[in-house]
């Protein structure tokens, strides 16, 4: 299999195969890219049971790497948290993945934790849905 990260088509190929699932109502992601070296992906996706994914990422073909990205995860209009790469330089509890980590409740703009399971290498939707349906699980 070819590597998603190394064009708009593998990408996109990966995209709609990852989110063909029963669980899924809608989605809005689209791949899109104005050169062949780089490109974005953006939307969101609608689970039957009220979760919803919205995410972003900015790519990078020739290097096959994600340069930015954002996931956010609500139950109906709930934020229950999210994922950013914007630094944190000063904060030690982040060192360990740095710049990734995740926003959590209480106080969720500031409650930051390591994100370990999220990279700029490899694509991070697998684990991102993959936790959505342990929220599932636990409701």
């Amino acid at each position: 299999m070819e590597a998603p990260l190394r064009s708009l088509d593998s990408y996109s190929r990966f995209i709609s195969k990852i989110l063909d699932r029963d669980d899924i109502e809608k989605t809005t992601i689209t791949v899109w890219s104005n050169s062949p070296y780089s490109g974005t992906a953006e939307g969101e996706v609608f689970f039957k049971d009220g979760l919803r994914l919205r995410m972003r990422e900015e790519l990078d073909f020739d290097a096959g790497l994600i340069t930015s990205y954002g996931y956010e995860v609500y139950k109906n209009e709930t934020r229950l948290y999210w994922y950013d790469d914007f630094p944190h330089p000063n904060d030690a509890s982040l060192a360990s993945t740095f710049p990734h980590h995740k926003h959590i409740p209480p106080n969720i703009k500031r409650n930051r934790i390591p994100a370990p399971n999220i990279d700029f290498n490899h694509p991070n939707l697998p684990f991102i849905l993959q936790e959505i349906d342990e929220i599932r699980h636990q409701t």
